[in-house]
């Protein structure tokens, strides 16, 4: 189908006969917002795992593009423009913003970080890693340590280095765990300036972020797909209630 950039088909995992992820069968469309919820421990992380392959689906395809990606690395993967980030902000804290983004930019070479290499080299990509932390409203941080950066601007920082990678698909792991009210309101602005041209997946547990951002929803639970829609359909679907009212335990 040439408007679905990733899809799934019966994807599975099991672990020593637990079944963690139970037939997903997924279909992401080319320039939405899709979000993956469900109760704690429905499968979402995991899922998000089989599908940046830090794990291997034990039955199950993966099709991104409409290319087979089942059975490729993380580091190819994300080549083809499939790239994610976490649910615990993952940064170099010591250091700065700019040089965190500056990292993530070599990718753009072809090869390894070089750690190694003289400030006068790495000088190249300041302009682009300062528009990147821009883009982000970190504009004022490129000479800050990142380990000193509030919660929410490191969640921010996070997303300007996925986003230097250059991404045609973006998973966001919670991008909203942990945060108050304004710092939300921060990364759902967020989100929504960088979606132009991009596709984004994201597992989140804040219902007011999926309602307001995502254009279809898919409910897990125990690892099946319980409920698919727009916001309206799920949140009246009655397993979908049950579930989130815990009668219903992932």
């Amino acid at each position: 189908m040439n408007d679905t950039i990733l899809e799934t088909q019966a994807m599975t995992r099991e672990f020593s006969g637990f079944v963690a992820v139970d037939g997903v069968s997924l279909s992401v469309r080319t320039g939405s917002i899709h979000a993956l919820i469900g109760p704690n421990g429905a499968g979402k992380t995991t899922c998000f795992n089989l599908l940046t392959k830090f794990l291997q689906p034990t039955r199950g395809r993966i099709l991104f593009k409409g290319r087979d990606i089942t059975g490729l690395a993380p580091a190819q993967v994300a080549r083809l423009g499939l790239v994610r980030s976490f649910q615990i902000s993952a940064v170099f804290p010591k250091l700065t913003a700019l040089e965190n983004v500056r990292l993530a930019l070599q990718r753009a070479r072809g090869a390894s970080f070089d750690f190694w290499r003289s400030e006068r080299v790495l000088d190249r990509y300041n302009e682009r890693a300062m528009a990147l932390l821009t883009d982000v409203g970190l504009d004022h941080a490129g000479d800050l340590l990142a380990g000193m950066l509030p919660y929410g601007q490191k969640r921010a920082l996070e997303i300007a280095t996925t986003l230097a990678l250059d991404p045609e698909m973006l998973l966001l792991d919670e991008p909203t765990a942990g945060m108050g009210h304004e710092d939300v309101e921060r990364i759902v602005a967020l989100i929504r300036r960088i979606r132009p041209g991009r596709t984004i997946l994201m597992v989140e547990h804040n219902l007011s972020v999926v309602e307001g951002l995502c254009d279809i929803i898919t409910v897990l639970t125990r690892g099946r797909v319980l409920a698919e829609g727009d916001y309206a359909t799920v949140s009246a679907h009655p397993e979908v209630i049950s579930a989130y009212l815990g009668t219903a335990h992932a």
